[in-house]
């Protein structure tokens, strides 16, 4: 038992070096000795202005047109944001991942070596995807689908072309900020659907 239990332990430390391998090889070729260019940094700098402006933008367009459904819309978006980030900022508190040009100082390049927080996921890219699914949903039309999801693609590559995040913490935050726009969409409609009942409830 002893021996089958050193065994997974070993087995486990193996796939743990050979993933952390993988990724600050990917994230190599990704990230170039002077990070800088004008593109990239501003897909990263799009992404946190974005991701309040657009739910905001759309409460307002539908509170201008007396427009119920599209402000439920409007709290769909904007609660899956606030859902992405505080998973994102709670995984990053439990992870205590370092950023990766501290750990590989001579392998990675960052074109911004202050920023604050850990590694694991990337803050940036689960807003974006948050965004992107929870209009993907909201709408579901090809050109608001394709353009969202090519923005916070965008957004993701430049994480690593900057030299600040792993591939897996941009993969890991994609999956936080689309399953964060589920369950934004999913809580506002039971929330609505709640507070419809106890209207109609009250008007009996």
């Amino acid at each position: 038992m002893k021996k089958l239990f050193f065994l997974f332990l070993l087995l486990g430390t193996l796939h743990s070096s050979y993933a952390q391998n993988v990724d600050i090889d990917l994230l190599t070729r990704l990230n170039p000795n002077q990070p800088n260019s004008i593109v990239w940094r501003g897909a990263t700098s799009s992404a946190y202005p974005l991701s309040v402006g657009v739910p905001a933008g759309i409460w307002f367009y539908a509170t201008l047109k007396n427009n119920q459904s599209l402000r439920q819309q409007a709290y769909a978006v904007g609660g899956s944001v606030i859902i992405s980030a505080a998973l994102a900022e709670a995984v990053k508190l439990s992870v205590n991942r370092p950023r990766p040009y501290t750990t590989y100082p001579q392998l990675v390049h960052p074109y911004d070596a202050s920023e604050a927080g850990y590694s694991m996921p990337s803050g940036h890219v689960s807003l974006a995807f948050a965004n992107a699914t929870a209009l993907a949903l909201t709408f579901k039309k090809w050109y608001v689908t394709v353009p969202a999801f090519a923005w916070a693609t965008a957004v993701g590559y430049s994480r690593l072309y900057l030299g600040e995040h792993y591939p897996s913490d941009v993969l890991t935050a994609a999956i936080i900020g689309a399953g964060s726009a589920y369950a934004g969409r999913w809580l506002t409609q039971k929330y609505f659907q709640r507070k419809k009942e106890h209207k109609n409830k009250g008007g009996l």
